[in-house]
Parts: structure tokens; C-alpha cells; sequence
């Protein structure tokens, strides 16, 4: 696998989203569980997560990522980020949606989060509410 942007969506009405979503990139969820789905769509190169949030509020972006394919990547991510004076956060054997991660976390100028990570292998359980972030995993 070669590194792709992920884009974390907060939504009002996940099985809405699921199916406007299926529609747009004219696929099924990669997975889905329990108030969470996620797309891999190969192009454009996009992991598509879908967190359910309170009915009713407009979508939100929750955070963003980029996914690589090993807990080097992620380590190699967090010394050059550090290294560039960013403060970093990282979580190592951390379950957050429905998957196994390895990850660091980054803020934005205006405080959006980033996380850089490796799924390490898919999990039954997931919090949608890290203790890093503002937002999901």
C-alpha cells in the first residue's frame, strides 16, 4: 500500500451518508460497524471515514490523516515532524475505530488535527473519542 490522505467526516445521519456516499465513489463501505464506516477509494487515493455524530448538526470535519503502511513510516513521521518543531503526540498499540493503530498526532495552524498511522489489524471495538485528538482515530 502507498500512503493515502484520509478525510474524517462527523455526520448528522450515518446510513444517509453511507449511501451518498456509495453512490459518489461507486462503492461499498470498506467497513462498517456501529456508528463508523470507512471507504478505501483507490481514485482518487482517499480513506473515507464516516463517524456518526448528533442528529440533527450539519457534518463536520473531525480530523485528517494521512495512512502508511508500517509502524516505521509513523516513527520516520514523528522524528521529521518533531524535528520540524511541531509538538507531537503519539499513541503506539492504541484501538480507536475498529482497528489496531500505531500513530502521531499533529495540529494545524488553526488547530485542526492530523494524524499520521499504520493499521495494524482490524479490532471488534473502537472508541470514536481518542484522548489525542479532537475527534475520532
Amino acid at each position: 500500500m502507498t500512503s493515502r490522505v484520509q478525510l474524517a467526516l462527523r455526520v448528522p445521519d450515518l446510513a444517509e451518508s453511507i449511501a451518498f456516499y456509495t453512490k459518489l465513489f461507486g462503492i461499498e463501505p470498506a467497513k462498517l460497524r456501529d456508528g463508523y464506516a470507512n471507504f478505501a477509494i483507490a481514485e482518487p487515493s482517499l480513506k473515507l471515514v464516516l463517524i456518526e455524530g448528533t442528529a440533527g448538526e450539519a457534518t463536520r470535519m473531525d480530523h485528517l490523516g494521512v495512512e502508511v503502511d508500517s509502524t516505521e513510516a509513523v516513527v520516520a513521521a514523528a522524528t521529521r515532524l518533531s524535528e520540524a518543531g511541531l509538538t507531537t503526540a503519539e499513541e503506539n498499540d492504541t484501538t480507536c475505530c475498529y482497528a489496531l493503530q500505531d500513530k502521531v498526532w499533529v495540529h494545524g495552524p488553526g488547530q485542526e488535527p492530523w494524524e499520521v498511522y499504520v493499521v495494524k489489524a482490524d479490532a471488534d471495538t473502537g472508541s470514536k473519542e481518542p484522548a489525542i485528538a479532537d475527534g475520532c482515530c
